[in-house]
This record gives structure tokens, sequence and C-alpha cells, in this order.
């Protein structure tokens, strides 16, 4: 195999491990596990740490859902 084909493989294998992780779903209360309720604890989360360059604001949106109750 080239070395080219080596990368291309590898890269996409591991998009698709880190396509995995996703965005915390299902909310540990009953009662807020529902679409209107995510929607509003994202946009929360989406204020508290804007869109960088790098990416990094993907990570802390998860981490603010995740102190929401979204696992």
């Amino acid at each position: 195999m080239s070395l080219m084909l080596r990368i291309v493989i590898t890269t996409l294998l591991l998009v698709m491990i880190a396509a995995c992780g996703g965005m915390p779903d299902q909310n540990q209360d009953p009662t807020k596990n529902n679409v209107a309720s995510f929607r509003k604890d994202l946009k929360e989360c989406k204020e508290d740490y804007p869109e960088s360059g790098s990416g990094v604001h993907i990570r802390q949106w998860e981490g603010c859902m995740n102190l929401k109750g979204w696992k």
C-alpha cells in the first residue's frame, strides 16, 4: 500500500471513531428529556462557550451539557 493511501485510511478511521462520541442526548431528569429542553440547554451552552477556530468549543459544549444532566 502506498503511504498516501495509508494516511487516508487512518484519517477516515479516526474521524469515524471521533464521530461515535457525539453530543449527549438523554437527560437524567425524565421531565427534561425532550427536544425543547435539549435545545434550550444547548443554546445556553453555546452562549457560554462561543465557537472557536480550533474546535475546542465542541468539548466545552459537551461538558456543559453533561453538567446540565445530559448523558
